[in-house]
């Protein structure tokens, strides 16, 4: 009786993995590009695609199943985040955090500084809310009108407003980027945060520094401030103002400073604002439920300020939480199935040094960003392609996750053809062309990263901090300690 040979997957070809990435950067391209459609279903059917290949490799559907599960549990952390920040949002928004937040923003608005003022306003409505969609489009156009009063050419003031809301997407712990690429590298959003800080700041300052002597120019004593004033007007109208309501924030802040864990520091600061919401705005517990989980919807009758405060609530993070596992799915097929490691093994072979990964790392997420034009994939694939390389080399996956930002968030905007330099454009009326060359912010922060690393400047090791690793610290601390 002859004995039934059971036939084993195989390693793929550099082309059959290639080509699954072929094949999703083209139904992304079409998909977006041609047809306007939200990046979901595309990335569902390249998911499906990867799978035909996973079979073609000799993989069973129980091994590709599960490839998918492990890929949404590596994001389950960040799933979780993204929706109690949803929650937060709402909550924050009923309680006058939010537009407390604003108002006292942009009370530092001055005619002679109007550039490096546009920069820190919107850096600061960006970190509150964690959108540079909503910042641009709110702030943004307000800020946009202010400028054609001052004689300020608008690529110019529409640089200045995307380097600022785009500094908050990448460094609020609000904003979606921001938990999502620490949970693809493996540790938690604080930890991430105060990784970012070195390279941020240097970028941040590089850009005042410009902004402020660009700002001479185009000073003028002659300013029309009526929009903003405007809006602070009607933020007093609408809610109760009062520094207190800067206390949840703060709370968050010192949460990450105390190193406590994203999830409570986060439930801490939506108990503290919810009970700031009954005392100074009168809300009561249903209109607290609702903007927990519908969002705030603002009222005020004014069209700025009602685009800029209607937001927030669980439902409305759905739309991340859902790309976020369907990207995951994919990462966890391209994993398993060894194609993602095929592909990086070719990429890798030359680069051997921190500063070679760091730099490679830098131009995968700004190659996704011009081929799968959407900001979350330029951070998802290029997390799960280098996270095995980062830890061989006995890096902290905080190192990936800051270089993730530094580069896939910030430089989605400077592509015309990705959702981000669509959305800008049409909201801004400046094409990406433009103010492209102007976004200081959004063009040093990769410079600032590669450089960084080539100089071996604030490289984090992970045997200095092991403690903030999520899933595998045992292999990564034996990695490590390999290193030494």
């Amino acid at each position: 009786m002859k004995e039934k040979k059971i036939k084993t997957a195989r390693k793929p070809y550099l082309w059959e993995a290639m080509l699954s990435f072929g094949f999703l950067i083209l139904v992304m391209a079409v998909g977006i590009a041609k047809y306007e459609a939200n990046p979901h279903i595309p990335m569902l059917i390249g998911t499906l695609f990867a799978v035909l290949i996973a079979f073609k490799l000799g993989f069973k559907w129980d091994e590709i199943e599960k490839s998918m599960f492990d890929g949404i549990y590596q994001a389950l952390q960040a799933v979780i985040i993204l929706a109690i920040i949803g929650v937060l949002i709402g909550v924050w928004l009923q309680s006058g955090v939010v537009p407390s937040m604003i108002y006292y923003g942009l009370a530092i608005l001055k005619p002679s500084i109007f550039l490096v003022a546009t920069l820190i306003m919107c850096s600061i409505t960006s970190l509150a809310t964690g959108t540079s969609w909503g910042t641009a489009g709110t702030i943004g156009i307000a800020l946009m009108g202010i400028s054609q009063g001052l004689g300020i050419p608008a690529p110019v003031a529409a640089g200045a407003i995307i380097s600022g809301a785009y500094f908050g997407d990448k460094m609020s712990p609000l904003s979606d980027t921001t938990n999502l690429a620490p949970a693809v590298s493996g540790t938690d959003v604080f930890t991430h945060v105060k990784a970012m800080l070195p390279t941020t700041v240097v970028a941040y300052g590089i850009a005042m520094v410009v902004y402020l002597v660009m700002g001479f120019k185009y000073a003028s004593t002659n300013s029309d401030l009526s929009a903003i004033i405007t809006i602070r007007e009607g933020i007093k109208a609408s809610f109760t103002v009062s520094p207190l309501l800067l206390l949840p924030p703060l709370a968050v802040i010192l949460a990450m400073a105390f190193k406590m864990p994203a999830i409570p520091g986060i439930a801490i600061g939506i108990i503290i604002g919810a009970v700031e919401g009954v005392l100074f705005q009168g809300a009561d517990l249903g209109q607290l439920l609702t903007a927990a989980y519908d969002g705030y919807t603002s009222e005020s009758g004014i069209q700025v300020i009602d685009e800029l405060l209607s937001a927030g609530g669980l439902s409305n993070m759905m739309y991340s939480i859902s790309l976020t596992i369907i990207a995951m799915m994919f990462g966890g097929i391209m994993e398993k199935t060894k194609q993602l490691e095929v592909i990086v093994e070719t990429i890798l072979r030359r680069v051997k040094t921190n500063g070679g990964l760091i730099a490679t790392t830098v131009l995968t997420c700004i190659t996704c960003n011009a081929t799968m034009p959407e900001q979350y994939i330029s951070i998802v694939l290029p997390g799960r392609m280098y996270h095995n390389a980062y830890k061989q080399r006995g890096l902290h996956p905080k190192q990936l996750s800051s270089t993730l930002e530094g580069a896939g968030t910030v430089t989605s905007s400077l592509i015309p053809w990705n959702t981000c330099g669509a959305f800008l454009f049409g909201v801004l009326g400046v094409s990406t062309w433009e103010y492209a060359r102007y976004a200081v912010f959004n063009y040093s922060m990769p410079i600032i990263t590669v450089l960084f690393g080539f100089l071996g400047l604030f490289i984090y090791k992970l045997k200095d901090d092991p403690g903030s690793v999520i899933g595998g610290v045992e292999d990564l601390v034996e990695v490590a300690a390999d290193k030494e």
